[in-house]
């Protein structure tokens, strides 16, 4: 496994970096409705795409998370970042903690945004036939899309989420991905890492809510902290883009050295 560097755009020029990864449906444009509200004076986020996704649609690669982290260090290494904080959303909350693993002297702060575990997700039968087929079947995505957002989102959200979806990711990625994501545990490499590590969830996501959180994230982290979003589901940064500002940034902003 060769490391490669993400494609990835820059906001802000502040003295924090702060690396920045999308889901399994969505590559770097899923933090859109966030960039006019970044504090870009405190902070520098890179936003990645992850390959198959994006500009790295076309990248090969073993498209696991071990790979992934291994793609972000090469990226910290190429902007001279000796530390980084990390924020994950969903498929990208076990990618960082995948990074907390390999270098965990590197990491400043870690965020979860509605993170999968680093247990992995096991799904039944017919979930697992849901997600599967989702890389081939466009319905799919939007079945997945609509019940972890609670089911109450406008169709035309929904359709939009879907389009960019199938347009900004690779099939055979993003197939490949949910074994990665899904299936492997590395939960006891990460298991006591002291270092600060906010979960945020919404209240509307039946998947990877404050339960699934408290039952992984708050034990493995000492230092954990759990913030759940009323108004939200599973895609917090299009659902309650100002609300998750606030709360992410709050919680880098504690370590701004």
């Amino acid at each position: 496994m060769t490391p490669f560097v993400l494609p990835h755009s820059l906001f802000g020029d502040g003295p924090h970096p702060v690396i920045a990864v999308h889901g399994w449906l969505a590559d770097r444009a899923a933090y859109a409705a966030v960039l006019p509200d970044l504090d870009p004076e405190a902070f520098q986020y890179a936003f990645v795409d992850l390959r198959g996704y994006g500009e790295a649609k076309d990248v090969p690669g073993d498209f696991s998370t071990t790979e992934g982290a291994a793609d972000l260090l090469a990226l910290a290494d190429q902007h001279g970042w000796d530390r980084f904080s990390l924020i994950g959303h969903s498929m990208g909350g076990a990618v960082v903690q995948r990074v907390l693993a390999a270098a965990p002297h590197r990491v400043r702060r870690l965020v979860g945004v509605s993170p999968v575990p680093a247990s992995g997700l096991q799904m039944p039968a017919d979930a697992w036939e849901l997600f599967a087929g989702a890389a081939e079947h466009p319905e799919n995505r939007r079945v997945i899309i609509d019940n972890t957002t609670g089911g109450v989102r406008p169709a035309a959200w929904l359709d939009r989420m879907v389009r960019q979806s199938v347009e900004r990711s690779d099939p055979k990625a993003m197939r490949t991905w949910l074994d990665s994501w899904a299936g492997e545990d590395f939960h006891t490499d990460v298991e006591g890492a002291g270092h600060p590590a906010l979960a945020v969830v919404g209240a509307l996501d039946p998947a990877l809510g404050a339960d699934v959180m408290r039952q992984t994230w708050m034990r493995w982290y000492p230092n954990a902290e759990l913030a759940e979003l009323p108004a939200a589901g599973h895609n917090a940064m299009d659902e309650v883009p100002l609300q998750l500002v606030r709360t992410v940034e709050d919680f880098l902003r504690a370590d701004t050295a």
